[in-house]
């Protein structure tokens, strides 16, 4: 359907401002709206009477009173680990190690790597999720079959080959110069091509050497429209590691700043125990941070600060498959439970900004995540009603947020009733 002009109807939910400072009213509901695409885009929006007399004669999808949303945006996950996900039982340094190390060998296989990234990405869509910013392995081919796998399905996809050069075992570590080369020759290929984007990868301060951080520091240096994606302080005692490999540094963001890895285009995950200094320097040069609530109560890493948002951008993932889930729904039900053990309830038009801009904002990506003219028809529609439980507990709503919670709290793949892709249904 891509360049064809279709209107869609139903429930609307328009970005029209950041509910997160704005309430409520920045995602303007219509009970009976309408979106009209075109060219892949999003261009009108407005009372589906309205653009049904404007436009007789375009095509019309009508969802009835099903929920017209963006598309969800996955702000960090790691496709290589979808065949792992939901492994029982282990902390962070045990996980990577008894289930995430070995299955990332089998990546050198190309054909291993296009079937799980095939794999991955149509598990995304059953669960409306049109973008996502993901890891690989170390192998480039890794890179390749996401990125040719996103191309195949239209998709905007963030990834970048994971740089390792010591504390991973053999056979899944690179070296400072090959780590460079790999990166600037995918980022060649691949940055800015259709809607791929690369992203510069170390996978964190505990499995590079100072010598890797720092051609990565220069590579990003090179490039600094791309991004740069890395974990911090995700759990106690990885933090006791790295001030034990960086007896000099002033503390774990100081591992990556001295080596060039700090900066307003970094994307850092989790960011649950950060010290006073780190939150004062990310929300200096303008970083983000990415909360990934299912994995951190999972892997037992934390509770993250939502207050953090106040100071700067802070997208919503999966952190699959540390995360227990690929539903952007389940990740929004565990971000208002994490909020509510940090003191704060957050209001159902909060997580679904997460979900979609706030995690396009985390990217620096101005044409996803955004019900709104000019913005890409990556869109989700969801049904308000989609099991028993969820039904009836709708059916009591007094307005369009109590409606829409059940989903949040309740909902699945179930739920999602279509996706669309660059105005194409998948």
């Amino acid at each position: 359907m891509t360049g064809e002009t279709v209107l869609l109807t139903g429930q609307i939910l328009e970005t029209r401002g950041n509910p997160m400072t704005d309430g409520p009213a920045a995602l303007a509901h219509d009970s009976a709206g309408a979106v009209l695409v075109r060219d892949g885009r999003i261009a009108e929006i407005g009372p589906a009477a309205d653009l049904t007399a404007k436009h007789p004669d375009v095509p019309r999808h009508d969802h009835g009173s099903h929920l017209i949303l963006p598309g969800f945006v996955d702000a960090h996950a790691h496709y290589p680990q979808t065949a792992i996900i939901a492994s029982w039982g282990k902390r962070l340094i045990d996980w990577l190690n008894s289930y995430t190390f070995p299955e990332e060998m089998r990546f050198g296989d190309p054909d291993y790597a296009a079937e799980i990234a095939a794999r991955y990405l149509d598990l995304l869509l059953a669960n409306g999720t049109t973008s996502v910013a993901s890891y690989c392995t170390i192998h480039p081919g890794s890179v390749d079959a996401v990125f040719e796998a996103a191309a195949a399905r239209g998709m905007a996809v963030w990834a970048g080959k994971t740089c390792m050069d010591r504390n991973a075992p053999d056979g899944l570590r690179d070296t400072a110069q090959s780590a460079y080369d790999d990166s600037k020759a995918l980022l060649d290929r691949w940055h800015g091509r259709g809607r791929a984007s690369y992203v510069i990868t170390p996978r964190f301060s505990p499995t590079s050497t100072p010598e890797q951080l720092s051609v990565l520091g220069a590579l990003w240096a090179e490039y600094p429209d791309c991004l740069m994606q890395t974990h911090l302080s995700e759990q106690t005692d990885e933090i006791a590691w790295v001030k034990s490999l960086f007896p000099e540094a002033r503390d774990y963001l100081d591992t990556y700043e001295a080596h060039g890895l700090l900066g307003g285009n970094g994307l850092y995950g989790h960011a649950i125990h950060l010290e006073p200094r780190e939150i004062d320097r990310l929300a200096e040069v303008g970083a983000a941070l990415v909360h990934c609530p299912t994995s951190n109560t999972f892997i037992g890493s934390g509770l993250f600060d939502m207050g953090l948002a106040s100071r700067m951008r802070v997208g919503l993932a999966t952190d699959t498959g540390g995360g227990s889930s690929f539903s952007m729904l389940r990740t929004m039900a565990a971000a208002y439970e994490i909020a509510q053990l940090r003191g704060r309830a957050l209001h159902p038009s909060e997580l679904i900004w997460l979900a979609t801009t706030g995690s396009a904002e985390a990217l620096k990506a101005s044409d996803i995540g955004r019900l709104a003219p000019g913005a890409m028809a990556d869109l989700v529609v969801l049904d308000l009603a989609s099991t028993p439980a969820i039904a009836q507990r709708a059916a009591r709503a007094g307005d369009v947020w109590e409606a829409i919670f059940p989903t949040i709290m309740l909902g699945d793949d179930r739920a999602v009733a279509a996706t669309y892709v660059a105005g194409a249904r998948v």
